[in-house]
């Protein structure tokens, strides 16, 4: 029932309808329904949810496209005529303009403003075009407009349901802590440490300040919450070392599970070996982690 409710939310089906993440044989297809326009027709799309666009990653797009010219279609839909709003490919067209390319291949689509929204988000999620609170944002974007759950994104997109949890719990941040991690400043590890804390805007200076590590920090987060107590000495010592190797194993945990996109889990055992397992919801998981792996 989840999943039917899911394609219901999706209308015609984001997957036949993007360009980035779609399998070859459709994008071959879409490259075959290309067009040309003239890029001053095309106005970016006010509701992407990317903001920010690395100017060394555009210099370097704009490098390619003078020499190859725009590989891969833009998708875009028409506003009215003449004019044409892009769905996603805003770095190519961003990167075509300083180009000085007077017109770009796209495949125009036919689609509401609603699957136009959906489809800007998750194009960008997928590709992993995002920082992790305008990662967020869309989330909450489509879980706020289309009545989205957390499994219906976790199906959508690709993702762990407990990375929809963690990336959605970073907009419980203060404004400031968010810029950091907006900013690249600050990762989504450490900014999680740092979540229903009145002190977190200290402890994210801290962290820039010295360096610290997601590790040191939730120790750190630990030791401060701890300071009142007053049990004896090798009492709190054995205590300390206890949690010091619980966020040892929580920090990997968190940052493997960051990095995939998935469900992780470890068991370490005391001669060092132990078991790690990887949890998917679901085939297309699996393959795109295999793909990741080189499987």
């Amino acid at each position: 029932m989840a999943d039917d409710a899911s394609k219901r939310r999706l209308g015609r089906g984001l997957a036949a309808l993007m360009g980035d993440a779609v399998p070859e044989s459709v994008a071959v297809d879409q490259a075959r329904q290309a067009r040309r326009l003239p890029i001053e027709q095309i106005e970016p799309n006010p509701q992407n949810p990317r903001g920010t666009f690395s100017e060394e990653a555009l210099d370097e797009l704009t490098a390619s496209i003078r020499e190859k010219g725009v590989v891969q279609p833009l998708l875009v839909r028409m506003l009215d005529e003449g004019r044409y709003e892009l769905i996603a490919g805003e770095r190519r067209w961003r990167a075509a303009q300083r180009a000085g390319l007077d017109a770009v291949p796209v495949v125009v689509r036919e689609v509401t403003d609603q699957e136009s929204l959906e489809l800007a988000i998750i194009e960008n999620v997928q590709r992993a075009d995002l920082n992790a609170v305008e990662e967020a944002l869309g989330y909450q974007r489509l879980i706020e407009s289309f009545e989205y759950t957390q499994q219906d994104l976790a199906t959508v997109i690709g993702k762990s349901r407990s990375h929809i949890a963690n990336t959605l719990r970073l907009l419980k941040l203060p404004e400031g802590v968010q810029s950091y991690v907006s900013t690249g400043a600050l990762s989504a590890g450490h900014a999680r440490q740092l979540i229903g804390r009145d002190d977190a805007p200290e402890l994210a200076r801290r962290i820039l300040d010295e360096g610290l590590s997601v590790r040191e920090i939730e120790r750190l987060v630990q030791a401060l919450d701890g300071a009142g107590d007053e049990a004896p000495a090798t009492s709190a010592k054995k205590d300390s070392a206890k949690a010091g190797r619980d966020a040892d194993t929580r920090a990997i945990e968190a940052k493997l599970s960051d990095l995939l996109g998935l469900g992780v889990s470890l068991k370490p055992k005391t001669d060092g070996s132990g078991a790690l397992t990887i949890r998917y919801a679901t085939l297309e998981q699996l393959d795109d982690l295999l793909r990741r792996i080189g499987a």
